[in-house]
């Protein structure tokens, strides 16, 4: 047989959970042809020499936000250097099918920290599409890189229904004929292939611009007879409800899990965010499994927790972090875009105070340990300050550690650089949470906080743990079966295996490059897509010799394919529910897709 591509010699996992074994793999036409030994090859064939090497199914990111990015920059490369080949985006409520290019700029931004006039530059000169179908066809007419899939944001449908002005008023409900409305445009997504509905109910998360600054998402208005009508259509079609708790109550968890059950109906898919081992509660990660557990069990549902498998740890200019949005004096801060006024309120006296009872109440519900000593300075005009933590910076000056944040915020703005960590530091808490029933790998938030955090290599992390553990937690097959075949199965897609007959997405990991320093080391690259800006990304491509989207390779030796990303497509829309192998008709050339 004549081969496209022939990965020979690697320790071959199918993402089903079975053992490795040493196998070659012939692919051609974009799917796996062959699984054998001593497979060979054509004159034409391009070899991949894996021996030594893990060959796997490509990984599935299920929460990123590339919905802008992935319009000027179809490649989407950060990820698929780390052998993703699926992304999953419309997360947390959020997609650009419905919404006006104004409007989606303002929804997306501040809650993802994404360059706002970028973001409406790209969806302005983009979107031409109407509703769902339209959508897809316009994302197949790129150049991708990998396979997106997507799920329909309820924020997305509410604010297009009842325009982004009564959608994020509290005080205003859906009528009637808008909830039906609602409905309609879930049954059109999911009839078109999308994953789901995904949700949010956190109230930190803002609408950016000047026209409803700082009201929160319009999912998060919704009232549970809201969620349950679109729920019912989610169980029906059996397709998958992603949503987000309050984070600071946390009760509403209740009604999520509730949802999933199955006692006397059709359970209903449901993946929410995240299990977690926070610094600000040492207990927590004991509870996640549990619930899974007894969700899943007694009360025959379909519940799964999104989980990070590394350390949490962000970075922020000046104030501008998510977790300030957790507390009254810090949306105060945010809702200000001025430098001059921000600067003007921080200086403040009566603020100061507002900040500092903030800070200090200890028996409220937090996701942030707002400890000021786990806050080190990584980079400041003042250099004598650079390793410092802003709680040594306080202890110096002999003032609250507020006082000390809010001068040096004043004093530097954004040039002010720190970094804490907020969860998952712990190993052996890691360890237990990635193997616990109902627990699932993602959570990466890929294409969001650009100059906050980098976790495009996740799934290279927990490789990276496993090995240097020497398996001891978690078996390789079991660790590729978490990034791969567990993720496709539950979500509908054709994707996470690689047997004979399923489409040619692959990574072939070198266990040599495998290493937390590399894993972990900072790295930045500009991105001129969005004005050139500098964001957060890893790098350490020993790990991953070769990423293959589509039965091409894109991805080898530290080096993308010519014309990647530009001149020809790999990735195609994953449809829910596709047959197995699926694979695109037309290739993308850079004419077509102009």
């Amino acid at each position: 047989m004549a081969y496209d591509v022939l990965i020979r010699g690697g320790l071959w996992f199918d993402g089903t959970g079975a053992p490795g074994r040493v196998r070659d793999i012939g692919v051609a036409g974009g799917r796996v042809v062959e699984i054998g030994e001593a497979l060979e090859a054509s004159a034409d064939t391009e070899i991949i020499e894996a021996g030594g090497k893990w060959v796997m199914p490509g990984f599935i990111d299920v929460h990123t936000h590339y919905d802008a990015e992935v319009l000027v920059a179809p490649g989407i490369n950060e990820s698929v250097r780390h052998g993703v080949t699926t992304v999953m985006i419309g997360s947390c409520s959020l997609s650009t099918v419905h919404v006006s290019p104004l409007d989606a700029a303002d929804l997306f931004s501040r809650v993802e920290a994404l360059p706002r006039a970028q973001v409406l530059d790209a969806l302005t000169e983009k979107k031409r599409w109407t509703n769902p179908e339209e959508y897809i066809a316009a994302i197949e007419s790129l150049p991708l890189g990998p396979n997106i899939a997507s799920m329909l944001g309820h924020s997305d449908i509410r604010a297009a229904i009842m325009g982004l002005g009564r959608s994020t008023d509290p005080d205003l409900e859906p009528t009637k004929g808008e909830l039906a409305e609602m409905e309609r445009a879930l049954d059109d997504a999911l009839d078109a292939g999308y994953v789901g509905l995904s949700t949010m109910t956190n109230p930190w998360d803002k609408v950016d611009g000047d026209r409803y600054r700082s009201r929160q998402l319009p999912s998060s208005y919704a009232k549970w007879s809201e969620f349950r009508r679109l729920n019912r259509t989610l169980r029906r079609r059996n397709r998958v409800l992603q949503g987000i708790p309050n984070l600071n109550t946390k009760y509403d968890i209740i009604f999520f899990l509730g949802a999933s059950t199955g006692i006397g109906r059709k359970p209903l898919k449901v993946s929410l965010l995240a299990a977690a081992d926070p610094k600000s509660d040492k207990h927590l990660h004991k509870v996640f499994g549990k619930l899974a557990k007894l969700t899943n069990g007694r009360l025959k549902g379909a519940f799964r927790w999104q989980h990070l498998p590394t350390k949490f740890e962000v970075y922020a200019d000046g104030i501008d972090l998510v977790v300030f949005e957790e507390f009254g004096s810090g949306r105060a801060a945010l809702h200000l875009k001025n430098e001059v006024e921000r600067n003007a309120l921080l200086s403040d006296e009566a603020y100061r105070r507002w900040f500092r009872a903030d800070f200090e109440k200890r028996f409220t519900s937090r996701v942030w340990h707002r400890d000021f000593d786990d806050a080190e300075i990584m980079g400041c005009p003042d250099q004598a300050l650079v390793g410092k933590t802003i709680g040594q910076v306080a202890r110096e000056r002999g003032i609250h550690v507020v006082d000390a944040f809010l001068d040096l915020v004043v004093e530097h703005g954004t040039k002010l650089r720190w970094r804490t960590s907020i969860a998952n530091a712990r190993p052996d808490k890691l360890n237990y949470l990635v193997t616990q029933p109902g627990v699932t790998i993602g959570f990466s938030d890929a294409g969001a906080h650009l100059r906050n955090m980098a976790f495009y290599n996740y799934a290279i992390r927990l490789l990276t743990r496993m090995h240097e553990a020497r398996e001891s937690f978690i078996r390789k097959e079991h660790a590729v079966h978490k990034l791969t075949g567990e993720i496709g199965d539950f979500y509908g897609l054709d994707a996470g295996h690689l047997r004979v007959g399923d489409r040619a997405d692959i990574a072939v990991i070198d266990p040599a490059g495998l290493s937390e320093v590399e894993t972990t080391r900072y790295a930045e690259a500009t991105m001129p897509e969005f004005g050139g800006m500098s964001r957060m990304v890893n790098r350490n491509d020993d790990a991953v010799a070769a990423t293959v989207v589509g039965g091409k390779v894109v991805f080898r030796n530290g080096e993308f394919a010519p014309g990647y990303g530009s001149e020809f497509a790999a990735g195609r829309f994953l449809r829910a529910g596709e047959p197995q192998g699926s694979v695109r008709d037309v290739a993308v050339t850079a004419t077509s897709a102009a």
